[in-house]
């Protein structure tokens, strides 16, 4: 009996957090690919410092497929995460609740929130870099938004300035 429970609370607590990964996504179709899946419009370098991205903007046409090669040039792991507004407010409160401020914790150095890994099926294009690490992420442009924003959403880092806007 107990037992029971015990499975009943964890698919519980799973349908939760898919419930809440499908809230935050937001209102767009942005799509994150391989460079396998995706014909590659551009590809855009970005830099992630401790604390800050550059470039602190772009500009990128609605149905745009984007490569983006980003560098932590930092001391300090970093994600990228492109996201609405609303979905990378949703991520860092999940990534506060997750407790602590860095992702490793036996999951590959994903810190086991699939929201934000676009490499394991999870809803908003994101990559998670070690210092010193590149990685890449194709993305494409959803053709019904106005603006997104690109994110590291671990605790501290988004309030530190690590952000930066997307228009289309």
């Amino acid at each position: 009996m107990r037992k029971t429970y015990l499975s009943s609370s964890v698919f519980a607590i799973t349908l939760s957090l898919l419930a809440g990964v499908a809230w935050a996504e937001g209102e767009h179709d942005g799509a994150h690919h391989t460079a396998n899946d995706a014909e590659v419009d551009r590809t855009i370098s970005i830099e992630a410092g401790d604390m800050w991205f550059d470039p602190e903007a772009l500009e990128i046409a609605a149905g745009e497929t984007v490569k983006f090669e980003i560098n932590n040039t930092g001391s300090i792991e970093h994600e990228f995460v492109i996201g609405d507004k609303e979905a990378q407010e949703a991520h860092r409160e999940m990534m506060q609740a997750m407790g602590g401020g860095h992702h490793g914790d036996g999951h590959g150095g994903h810190g086991g929130h699939d929201m934000a890994e676009g490499e394991h099926g999870g809803n908003m294009s994101a990559v998670t870099m070690a210092p010193g690490e590149t990685k890449t992420l194709v993305w494409t442009a959803p053709a019904n938004v106005d603006s997104l924003q690109y994110a590291c959403n671990i605790p501290g880092h988004y309030e530190s300035g690590m952000y930066g806007d997307i228009t289309f």
